[in-house]
């Protein structure tokens, strides 16, 4: 593992039920900035994602620091300060916003209040609101505001802005800007312009192996590269 890496993962494979979903993938997440994981629709992008945080059976190594995490249960994972957000948001729909906030305090630690609101004012006037009656792009300030609580050396966000409004998502840019200045980041996202706001680097997969590695910008900066590896037109 080398010295710069948060996360190191080295020849993965992943079976979901009968599918061979990741075939022997390799990666590095480097320390302290924002990595993009992208890659068209069914790739194995979420399957990496739920393997890292041990919800997901795998063989191979994911590394962070000197610590195997393959075969780790999930809540030690977890303890290792990796926080996750997962696809859809998933908040607990029957439970206030100040109840789902505080489940996912640690145990003797400060939790980030102050931090959270300043990210995501819109919860503080909510904490007593259902957070099933929560607007589609509040339930997922409320999914980021449960992640970023406690501080994380890594976190792993799938797809945030996926089915908001163009409105919310640039809200939700600006959130998480400010909120993976001191953190290391792994970002599934399927828009091209998000991603390219947020990441210094991007990782692609197809069918399962990383197809392309290397900085956002020179994706971005070449239609042909962009359109090869993600199906996209760059303008």
């Amino acid at each position: 593992m080398t010295p710069d890496a948060a996360i190191s993962v080295t020849d993965l494979h992943v079976w979901r039920g009968e599918a061979h979903i990741l075939h022997g993938v390799s990666l590095t997440v480097p320390r302290h900035q924002v990595t993009a994981l992208m890659g068209r629709n069914g790739v194995g992008k979420t399957t990496l994602l739920l393997a890292i945080m041990g919800l997901l059976p795998a063989t191979g190594s994911i590394r962070m620091a000197d610590t195997e995490l393959v075969g780790m249960p999930t809540h030690r994972v977890a303890q290792r300060g990796i926080g996750y957000v997962p696809e859809d948001r998933e908040v607990f729909g029957g439970l206030t916003v100040a109840e789902n906030l505080r489940l996912a305090e640690r145990p003797g630690s400060d939790p980030r209040y102050d931090h959270v609101f300043e990210l995501f004012p819109d919860l503080q006037g909510r904490l007593g609101q259902v957070a099933g009656t929560l607007s589609g792009g509040q339930q997922q300030m409320l999914s980021l505001a449960r992640a970023l609580l406690e501080p994380r050396a890594v976190l792993l966000i799938d797809e945030p802005t996926k089915g908001l409004a163009p409105i919310v998502v640039e809200h939700v840019v600006a959130a998480l800007q400010r909120a993976t200045e001191d953190t290391t980041v792994l970002l599934v996202e399927q828009n091209l312009w998000v991603a390219e706001q947020l990441a210094t680097d991007v990782i692609v997969l197809d069918h399962g192996t990383v197809t392309y590695t290397g900085g956002m910008r020179s994706l971005v900066d070449d239609p042909a590269l962009a359109g090869r590896h993600l199906g996209v037109e760059v303008r």
